[in-house]
């Protein structure tokens, strides 16, 4: 039924996704334009406001859980798994009051409405993955805004998207990197569910009637931990509300 009801729901949850990149791009260049970067980052929210609650139209709910007081005078690294495209919008709407930027294919920097003028303006990494030195470079150039204006950033160590729900092993270098540049970065895991569902079919149909939830779990204090035994650490908090264990 659900794949039933995506035939129907689907291009109305298009038509609303779409018609929100595209008011709202010209928004995000008159406010980086005119005012700077606060006025940008208000229209960015309030658009990923709109893009996350389109998930109405597909009858999808939408839900975060934060237990904890998370810190705004310090940056933070959000650490979580990846399931669709659609984790994104969520991840920037409610955790807006951290400033969290992305590590971004550079590819996605031209040709998407709202979405590739922030990628370029929005002050995230834009990295080449044939490139080496030139991701590296740019995950530093972010580590360094992230310490100069206490931003937050938003990590995948799957390095890709799970789109079958089944946990990958994280990956190390991301975090590694990021906490060389900010060694006082708070590490937080989040736990993402169930947004794989909507595209088990592919682009069309999407699916309907899903449980969407982002959960942020303990943070995690770097301290003399390495940056192995953090990631390990995220990983293993994320399955357990995955209901996935390692050998899995």
């Amino acid at each position: 039924m659900s794949k039933f009801f995506g035939y129907i729901l689907s291009p109305i949850f298009y038509i609303f996704f779409g018609l929100s990149l595209c008011i709202f791009h010209p928004i995000q260049w008159i406010c980086i334009k005119l005012f700077g970067y606060k006025a940008h980052k208000v229209s960015v929210d309030a658009l990923n406001f709109f893009l996350t609650y389109c998930q109405i139209f597909l009858v999808n709910t939408i839900s975060f859980k934060n237990d904890f007081d998370l810190p705004t005078d310090r940056p933070i690294i959000f650490a979580a798994n990846h399931q669709s495209m659609y984790d994104i919008p969520s991840l920037i709407w409610f955790l807006r009051k951290h400033h969290a930027k992305f590590i971004s294919k550079i590819e996605l920097t031209k040709g998407i409405p709202s979405i590739s003028i922030n990628l370029r303006v929005g002050g995230g990494a834009n990295i080449d993955r044939k490139d080496n030195k030139q991701a590296i470079s740019e995950i530093i150039k972010l580590g360094r805004r992230m310490k100069d204006n206490n931003w937050s950033t938003v990590i995948f160590p799957e390095g890709t998207r799970a789109k079958d729900g089944r946990l990958k092993t994280f990956q190390f270098g991301g975090i590694a990197t990021l906490l060389k540049v900010v060694p006082n970065a708070l590490v937080v895991p989040v736990a993402i569910e169930n947004s794989w569902k909507i595209v088990r079919f592919g682009m069309f149909p999407l699916t309907t009637g899903n449980a969407l939830r982002w959960t942020v779990l303990k943070p995690i204090e770097p301290g003399i931990k390495t940056p192995n035994d953090i990631t390990l650490e995220v990983e293993t908090e994320i399955r357990k509300v995955l209901g996935q264990s390692i050998t899995d």
